[in-house]
């Protein structure tokens, strides 16, 4: 399990880091295959109260999964993140049960 986390202009407190790895750790648990995650916090260019984003790179063999969401805080930006991803996982081993059951 690799999480690399990149704050940009800020610099993240533990607790901070800590949600993020045990959001992110439920990803590794759900799929085998991963290989890294990168997760990218910053200020968004916006004036708007939403302007903290969060970026989320899963690298995955053949290809990289990658969301990006906007909230006002970093804990539920990254919690939508980890949702999206988590319907991701979901819905490729579905995908891959279905083409298995269909070749054999």
């Amino acid at each position: 399990m690799n999480i690399i986390i990149k704050s940009v202009d800020f610099k993240a407190g533990k607790n901070l880091e800590a949600f993020i790895k045990e959001k992110v750790k439920k990803l590794f648990d759900q799929c085998d295959n991963i290989i890294r995650a990168n997760v990218i916090l910053r200020k968004g260019a916006s004036k708007k109260h939403e302007n903290r984003l969060c970026e989320i790179r899963l690298v995955v063999p053949g290809y990289d999964h990658y969301v990006k969401k906007s909230s006002i805080g970093y804990r539920r930006a990254v919690s939508q993140s980890v949702d999206v991803l988590q319907e991701i996982l979901r819905r490729n081993k579905s995908r891959s049960l279905a083409e298995r059951v269909a070749s054999a």
